[in-house]
C-alpha cells in the first residue's frame, strides 16, 4: 500500500522532512531506503558545487533550485539519524540556531563591536572557546582533511602565520618555490617515485604560500588558468579542423604553432 501525503500549492520544510521520511520508510523508494550517509556523501559534495556555480552564473532561479538540493541532502542526513533516534532536523536547526545566537554577542548579547573584522576576531574567539581549541595544533586540527587541498594548505598556513611562523617577505617566500622546483627535478633525474610524490606535493605547498602572501586565492587562480587552457585548446582545435589538420596525427611541435598562433590572436 502506498503512503498517501496531501498535495499542495505550496510545501514548507516540516513537508520535506515528512516527504524524506516517507521515502525512507518501508513502503517507500527501494534506492532511497538503501542508501547511508557514505553512499550518499560525494551527493553532498556535487550538489553544493552546484550550488556555488548558480552563484557563479547570477542565476537567481537556478540558485534557488540548487539550495533546495542541498537543503535535501541535509534532510537526508538527518532522516538516517532519526530512524536511528540519535537526532533528526530539529536537532541540526536547533544547533545552528543556538550557534549563531552565541557568536554572535554583538547582536544578541552586550557586546560592542565598530568592525566585520572585530566580528570575525569575535567569532574565532568564541568558536576556539567552544570547541577547546587552546593551541595552534588544535586549530590546525580542526581544518577537515577532506577540504580541497589547496584550500586546506591555505588555511594551515594562516593558522601557522598568526603565530609569526611564516616568511616575513614575499621574495623569501617566493624563494622557496625555486628551491622545492630543483628538489622535485632532482627527485625525477633519479627515478625515485616516492621522492617524486613528496616534492611535488612540496612544490604545491609552497605555491600557496605565495599566493597567500598575495591574498590571492589559489583555487580561483588555478580555476581561471584551467579556464584559459580549456579556451585556447578549443580554439586550437577549431583552428586545427578549418585547415584539415588532424590533432592526434600531428606531432607537438605543429601543435605548438597553433597554440601561439590563438594565444598571439588574443592579444
Amino acid at each position: 500500500m502506498k503512503p498517501t501525503f496531501t498535495r499542495k500549492q505550496k510545501y514548507t520544510v516540516d513537508d520535506l522532512v515528512e516527504i524524506m521520511r516517507i521515502l525512507r520508510s518501508e513502503n517507500g523508494c527501494p534506492w532511497d531506503r538503501e542508501q547511508t550517509h557514505e553512499s550518499i556523501r560525494k551527493n553532498f559534495i556535487e550538489e553544493t558545487y552546484e550550488a556555488i556555480e548558480a552563484i557563479n552564473k547570477q542565476d537567481s532561479h537556478l540558485l534557488c533550485e540548487e539550495l533546495g538540493d542541498v537543503l535535501m541532502q541535509v534532510v537526508f542526513h538527518a532522516q538516517m539519524e532519526a530512524e536511528k533516534q540519535v537526532f533528526d532536523f530539529s536537532d541540526v536547526a536547533d544547533g545552528v540556531c543556538k550557534k549563531l545566537i552565541e557568536r554572535h554577542p554583538h547582536v544578541f548579547g552586550e557586546t560592542h563591536v565598530d568592525s566585520s573584522d572585530e566580528v570575525l576576531r569575535n567569532w574565532e574567539q568564541i568558536k576556539s572557546a567552544s570547541k577547546h581549541r587552546k593551541t595552534v595544533a588544535d586549530k590546525m586540527n580542526s581544518v577537515p582533511r577532506e577540504l580541497p587541498a589547496l584550500m586546506r594548505a591555505d588555511k594551515i598556513q594562516r593558522q601557522a602565520a598568526k603565530v609569526g611562523f611564516d616568511w616575513d617577505k614575499l621574495s623569501s617566500a617566493a624563494a622557496k618555490i625555486s628551491e622545492e622546483q630543483a628538489e622535485l627535478a632532482a627527485a625525477i633525474a633519479a627515478d625515485d617515485r616516492a621522492n617524486t610524490f613528496e616534492e611535488l606535493g612540496d612544490l604545491l605547498f609552497s605555491v600557496v604560500n605565495v599566493a597567500r602572501k598575495l591574498e590571492i586565492d589559489p583555487e580561483e587562480a588555478l580555476t581561471k588558468a584551467t579556464d584559459k587552457f580549456q579556451s585556447r585548446f578549443t580554439a586550437v582545435e577549431s583552428l586545427a579542423a578549418a585547415r584539415s589538420i588532424v590533432m592526434a596525427e600531428s606531432d607537438l611541435t605543429a601543435l605548438d604553432k597553433l597554440w601561439d598562433e590563438v594565444k598571439s590572436a588574443e592579444k
